[in-house]
């Protein structure tokens, strides 16, 4: 709702006889939006309307429209400064005669309909100073001047602003009705209501919401700045929010001010002169604008004020670091999406942007799985992850994490370096990618695979193991994880003996594998395997085995793979990563790293560069 139409709708709760000495807000609104059209002098806010060639005078151009001001803004102040005077003139007329009521009272009288003149006193200052603001800062914007501060420093002299002495008035009343007014201050809800419960929430009086922010060089002498402000005029704090770009810092508070609160402008702008900083303050009725603050669906200053929302993470990531070209196309999706950005927060400390953490704020009816593509189709193009998950408690409180171990945890298929070893490389290895993009059942190619071995030494095995290539940042990001308490295993569709070397090597926890047997001598491979096939099913029922067995909840689960066979304990973990996955598999997975390291996955994970280096010291 326009403050214009909720002044007229509050207005008319008001006596008529208070009607005709409200500030005339849409009389000074109209004046701005008919005569002061194409005159801010703030020539970048004029764009793109107002747009330049090196040939055309801005010199001129700046001429004509300061002289537009020159006439226009005075003229529009005489305005003001006559419907302030018409507020405070009848507030000082009602005030004098709430003091002859008072004076009136005897000791044995209610003085609680002169408390509820009062506090209707009070309401109609908040209403009219609320628009003597508003009305400022759409002249600032029109104008393209800054008088708001200035005006209301000034106006803070008068008496409707101050209000001292009805203040001193009210005081006296609360002290005659026995009850303290203390705002904000809680009450026992266990005991039966009293008389003096009574007063007070008659006494309970309609608050304004004020968005305070202060930016500035001084960091901290500026938050605590607006805080000896916001203590000296007993606001409650409701939120705040506090953003730093090296010194320059900006520190945003939401308050609800209170009667005697309303003057607190003059002490902020002073407070932004002592610190050279900017000030911003938009004051606007609770029950205009922050109601949501009261209910159940609250919004913080950090969060878009848009209902029927979810809150995601997107984290995007490129080791070669993050173009503006890719960034802005992300940006644009996102508004076409019409997903709101809340916060961004770097994760890497390298010398350029490598990754980025976006809280966003997501329409419900969008469903991500039906934009996947889009998403894959952005990221190909640039090389560039990005990995969208719901901004729940579980998404920082893992605790197991599951890994592949062929081409995920190691470069190598293990099948394909045995076969290497006896000469049949190419025969085993086309079976293997044949498997990998989904093209064969993955019982059946194992068993081929395998009789392919029949009659290969055991010992072999020890010589591929210590071929074995760990992918880069495979040590990295599991001793953090172990320091950071996580369970971990190897969950492989490859050789038990070689699944339990990188156990040993990485400081896994449960490594799980198929079983090679071996002839009765034990000293060469018959070409089968012995007991339950690892498999996609079983890849996923075995995750599922190691959370239950160390009382863990599915939603504290993370699962790394990359082929056909890791798709089902993708999907039952809560975060599966397709590590620089095939094809089908990143198509389904519901996040992807196409990057060199393992140690990227500990940013999907919430994990800042500085974080996990402290980790690694631990370990």
């Amino acid at each position: 709702m326009k403050y214009g139409n909720y002044l007229e709708l509050q207005k008319a709760e008001f006596p008529a006889s208070w009607q005709a000495h409200f500030l005339d807000y849409t009389m000074l609104k109209t004046y701005l939006k008919t005569r002061m059209v194409d005159t801010s002098v703030h020539l970048s806010t004029a764009c793109p309307s107002l747009t330049f060639k090196w040939e055309d005078s801005v010199a001129d151009t700046l001429g004509s429209r300061l002289e537009r001001v020159r006439t226009l803004t005075p003229e529009f102040i005489r305005m003001l400064d006559a419907q302030v005077t018409k507020v405070n003139t009848f507030f000082e007329r009602m005030q004098s005669d709430i003091q002859v009521l008072c004076k009136a009272l005897r000791a044995e009288q209610e003085p609680q309909s002169v408390l509820n003149e009062v506090l209707r006193l009070e309401r109609f200052v908040f209403l009219n100073f609320t628009g003597v603001a508003k009305a400022l800062k759409k002249h600032d914007k029109w104008a393209g001047l800054f008088v708001r501060e200035p005006y209301l420093v000034r106006m803070s002299e008068l008496e409707f602003v101050a209000s001292t002495e009805l203040q001193q008035i009210k005081a006296e009343l609360v002290a005659r009705l026995g009850c303290d007014e203390v705002v904000g201050s809680s009450r026992d809800t266990t005991r039966a209501p009293t008389p003096s419960d009574k007063h007070r929430a008659d006494i309970g009086h309609a608050t304004q919401t004020a968005m305070v922010s202060l930016r500035g060089p001084h960091g901290t002498d500026i938050i605590g700045g607006v805080l000896t402000c916001l203590s000296k005029h007993k606001c409650q704090i409701v939120d705040f929010s506090l953003s730093r770009l090296h010194h320059d810092v900006t520190f945003g508070v939401l308050v609800h001010l209170h009667e005697r609160s309303v003057d607190l402008f003059s002490d902020l702008a002073q407070t932004a002169q002592r610190w050279d900083g900017t000030l911003s303050f938009d004051v606007q009725d609770a029950q205009l604008k922050a109601t949501k603050l009261a209910t159940s669906a609250q919004y913080a200053l950090s969060e878009a004020p848009y209902a029927q929302r979810i809150k995601y993470v997107a984290t995007v990531l490129n080791e070669r670091g993050l173009s503006p070209e890719f960034l802005s196309e992300w940006l644009a999706w996102l508004l076409a999406k019409k997903i709101s950005v809340e916060q961004m927060r770097r994760l890497d400390k390298r010398t350029s942007l490598m990754c980025v953490e976006f809280r966003l704020s997501v329409p419900h009816d969008l469903g991500l799985d039906k934009v996947r593509a889009e998403l894959i189709a952005i990221s190909s193009a640039h090389q560039t992850d990005v990995a969208l998950q719901p901004d729940n408690v579980f998404r920082r409180q893992k605790r197991l994490v599951v890994f592949d171990m062929d081409s995920t945890l190691i470069q190598q298929e293990v099948i394909d370096e045995i076969a290497r070893a006896t000469g049949i490389e190419e025969q085993v290895a086309a079976i293997t990618e044949r498997a990998m993009q989904g093209e064969m059942d993955f019982g059946e190619s194992l068993a081929a695979r395998v009789a392919l071995l029949a009659g290969t030494p055991v010992s072999v095995l020890e010589g591929v193991k210590q071929r074995l290539v760990f992918t880069e940042g495979a040590h990295y990001l599991c001793r953090a994880l172990k320091s950071a308490g996580f369970k971990l295993a190897v969950i492989s569709g490859g050789f038990l003996p070689l699944a339990k070397h990188v156990k040993t090597e990485l400081g896994l926890d449960y490594a799980f594998a198929n079983q090679l047997a071996v002839s009765a001598d034990g000293s060469v491979l018959v070409g089968e395997t012995v007991g339950p096939v690892v498999d996609a099913a079983r890849k996923a029922e075995l995750l599922e085995v190691i959370a239950q067995a160390e009382g863990i909840a599915i939603d504290q689960v993370v699962a790394v793979g990359d082929g056909a066979n890791d798709l089902l304990m993708l999907a039952k973990a809560s975060l599966g990563i397709a590590f620089n996955a095939k094809p089908r598999v990143q198509e389904q997975a519901r996040a992807r790293i196409n990057q060199k390291s393992l140690a990227n996955i500990l940013y999907l994970m919430g994990y800042s560069e500085s974080e996990a280096s402290e980790l690694q010291l631990l370990g």
